[in-house]
């Protein structure tokens, strides 16, 4: 058995005259990420990797996730592979983790994530919106025989209001 946790970046200022790579989070997307992030974490198994895109407002959204879970360094991981927007480099990144993973937790971009969300879960999702998180099971014992597995939990910032 494989678990699944996709997390979409939270919402981004764009305020600031940088690069789409460099974007930090605005005000509300810093509040969505703790408030997601504690309630994930409160509920959920703590993963036992974590994978990041290494654009500022991923990293930052994923940061927060570390802190609520209490995750060493060691099993977190920034890869700049992440930073797609397709799905390909991030179905490939899941599908070449350690088969010791059992929980693993991603954090990217859309339209990727959206994509990944419907093409391995069985409940479509028409957006994952900043800081959506999603949880798969797999029944798999190798993240490479990756197949569709079932949506067990959808949690969104507007669900915890």
């Amino acid at each position: 058995m494989k678990t699944l946790y996709i997390t979409r970046h939270a919402k981004s200022s764009w305020e600031e005259d940088v690069i789409d790579h460099q974007r930090p989070l605005n005000k509300k997307g810093e509040k969505d990420a703790q408030k997601v992030s504690e309630f994930v974490a409160s509920i959920f198994k703590k993963p036992d990797l974590m994978i990041s895109s290494d654009a500022n407002r991923a990293l930052t959204t994923a940061l927060q996730f570390k802190k609520a879970f209490q995750m060493q360094e060691f099993a977190f991981i920034k890869n700049h592979d992440m930073y797609d927007f397709s799905g390909g480099n991030v179905l490939k990144i899941i599908q070449n983790c350690s088969d010791d993973i059992e929980v693993l937790m991603i954090f990217g971009h859309n339209h990727a994530l959206t994509v990944i969300a419907n093409k391995l879960g069985t409940k479509y999702i028409d957006n994952v919106p900043t800081c959506g998180f999603v949880k798969i099971d797999f029944d798999i014992q190798s993240w490479n025989s990756l197949t569709k597995g079932k949506t067990i939990a959808i949690v969104f910032p507007k669900d915890l209001k």
